[in-house]
């Protein structure tokens, strides 16, 4: 079964369409019988993602670190959590469980989760595809840094390959199809 995983917000943001690209793309993983690998909070867009696949019939598998559990994981399922010790250990669960990372607009935390997959790409040490979902040009200051640190010479322009950006949920369906087979 293929797993997509999904790093995202455990706010709504300010935008509602936000949101709607979370259900999107819940409802996306649910339609083509991709398994949901996300942060098990069921708040923010991390919630709207996880209750469109389940609603969609979708299998998932939540991971969560012990320190969260109060505050993102009211209503979650115990037979498909995984509980970490902590947030590292969280994104290698995430990641080592999927086949494809996709990033949805969210704050520092998905950023630390962006950055970390791109760079063990950079590094070698995988090749899944990492698709950022511009919603609305959510991502485009981080898009205009990522080439500032290339046009700086910290970091080579092949950097920019290791990642693809979606300007929506229907583009990205169409690349992980592509992507995945």
């Amino acid at each position: 079964m293929t797993s997509i995983c999904v790093f995202c917000g455990s706010r709504s943001g300010a935008k509602p369409a936000h949101a709607a690209a979370a259900v999107s793309l819940g409802q996306a993983i649910a339609r083509h019988g991709w398994r949901l690998v996300y942060g098990a909070g069921d708040v923010g867009l991390m919630g709207e993602v996880a209750r469109a696949a389940k609603i969609g019939g979708a299998t998932s598998l939540g991971v969560i670190p012990v320190h969260l559990l109060g505050r993102e994981a009211k209503r979650r399922d115990p037979a498909n959590v995984v509980v970490t010790e902590d947030m590292h250990e969280r994104k290698k669960v995430m990641f080592m469980n999927s086949d494809a990372v996709v990033v949805l607009p969210g704050g520092a935390g998905s950023l630390d989760e962006f950055f970390e997959v791109l760079t063990w790409a950079q590094i070698g040490l995988h090749q899944k595809p990492i698709f950022l979902v511009d919603v609305q040009g959510y991502w485009q200051p981080l898009l205009a840094l990522i080439d500032h640190v290339i046009a700086e010479g910290f970091a080579d322009a092949a950097l920019r390959s290791l990642f693809k950006v979606a300007p929506d949920i229907q583009a990205l369906e169409a690349s992980l199809i592509r992507d995945l087979g």
